[in-house]
C-alpha cells in the first residue's frame, strides 16, 4: 500500500468588489501542488462562519486529486470588514473571485454561500461550472432565520472561555454537549486584549439577516429559473431554514438539477461530513470529468 498524502492550505487572497481583501485557502498535496486538470471546486461558508467550516471536505477533496479553495466572505474570518453588506455585494465579490481563479469551477455554498452562489449562477451562469446548494433554496423559513439571526447577534460582549462559546453552539443547535477541539474553535473566535473571546466576523453583518431584499424570494426563484449548469441540492432532513417542499419548488424551478438528503440539520458539513463528502464527489465526478 502506498502512503496515504495528507492535504495542506496554503494561504490565497483575492480582491473583490470596491477592493476588498479576501482571505482563502488552496488545499494541496505533495503530489499534486498545482490541483487538478477538472476544475477547481470553490468553497463559500455560511453567514456568522468563517472558511475553516469547509476544511475537512476541503482536504479531502484535494487528497482525491481535485482543487479546492476555501474562502473567507467579506467582514467574516481573515477578510476584510466592510462598510456594506448585500446580496449583490457578496455577489459581486465571487464574480470577482471566478475571473481570478479562471478555468471551471464549482461553487459549493452553504446557506449564504449558496444564496450568492444562486445569484451569480443565474445571472451570469457562464462563470460556474456547477452548483452545490448545502441545505437553501430560494425559499427560507422565516422563523429558523429569526432565530440564526438571534445567535449571531446574542453575545456583543463576547465569552468568557471557549467552553461557554461550545456550550452556546449547543444550546443554538438543541443537542446534547459535545467535545470540541480548541483549535476548531479558535478558527471561529478570536481572544481580544478584554481576556474574551468574540465571533471571528463583523457585527454589523447581523444587519444583513435584517434586510428582507438579501432573501427575497421572488427574485431568487427568477433567478433560479436561469440556471443552467448542473446543481445539486443537499437537504438537511431535521434542517429548521430548508423544508422538503422548498427543495422540491427548486428542483422544478432549476432545469438541470438533483437533490440528496442528509440526516441532519442546517449545518450539514459540521453535523455528517462523511455523508456530505461521497455524495459531493459523486456530483463532481459527473459535473467536472477529466479534460
Amino acid at each position: 500500500m502506498g502512503t496515504r498524502t495528507t492535504a495542506r492550505p496554503i494561504p490565497v487572497e483575492f480582491t473583490g468588489s470596491g477592493g476588498v481583501r479576501l482571505v482563502g485557502d488552496r488545499w494541496e498535496t505533495d503530489d499534486r501542488p498545482t490541483g487538478s486538470t477538472r476544475g477547481t471546486v470553490l468553497f463559500l461558508h455560511g453567514g456568522g462562519q468563517t472558511r475553516h467550516s469547509w476544511d475537512r471536505t476541503a482536504a479531502r477533496l484535494a487528497e482525491h486529486g481535485w482543487c479546492t479553495v476555501t474562502l473567507d466572505a467579506r467582514g467574516h474570518g481573515d477578510s476584510e470588514w466592510a462598510a456594506e453588506y448585500s446580496a449583490e455585494i457578496f455577489a459581486a465579490d465571487l464574480e470577482a473571485v471566478l475571473a481570478e481563479l479562471g478555468g471551471r469551477v464549482v461553487v459549493v455554498g452553504a446557506s449564504l454561500g449558496g444564496r450568492t452562489g444562486i445569484v451569480v449562477a443565474g445571472e451570469s451562469a457562464r462563470s460556474l461550472a456547477g452548483l452545490v446548494l448545502v441545505d437553501i433554496t430560494h425559499r427560507i423559513d422565516r422563523t429558523g432565520q429569526r432565530r440564526v439571526r438571534d445567535f449571531l447577534g446574542a453575545a456583543p460582549n463576547g465569552f468568557a472561555s471557549l467552553d461557554d462559546a461550545s456550550a452556546a453552539i449547543d444550546a443554538f443547535r438543541g443537542t446534547p454537549p459535545r467535545p470540541r477541539r480548541s483549535d476548531g474553535l479558535r478558527k471561529n473566535l478570536r481572544l481580544r486584549g478584554d481576556g474574551r473571546w468574540y465571533w471571528h466576523w463583523d457585527p454589523a453583518f447581523v444587519s444583513y439577516a435584517d434586510n428582507r431584499g438579501n432573501s427575497d424570494e421572488r427574485r431568487l426563484a427568477d433567478l433560479a429559473t436561469r440556471i443552467t449548469v448542473p446543481t445539486l441540492i443537499v437537504h438537511g432532513t431535521r434542517s429548521e431554514i430548508v423544508s422538503r417542499q422548498a427543495v422540491d419548488e427548486m428542483l422544478t424551478l432549476v432545469p438541470n438539477s438533483e437533490a440528496v438528503e442528509v440526516d441532519a440539520g442546517h449545518m450539514i458539513a459540521g453535523d455528517d461530513n462523511e455523508a456530505f463528502a461521497l455524495h459531493l464527489e459523486d456530483f463532481l465526478d459527473r459535473a467536472l470529468p477529466p479534460c
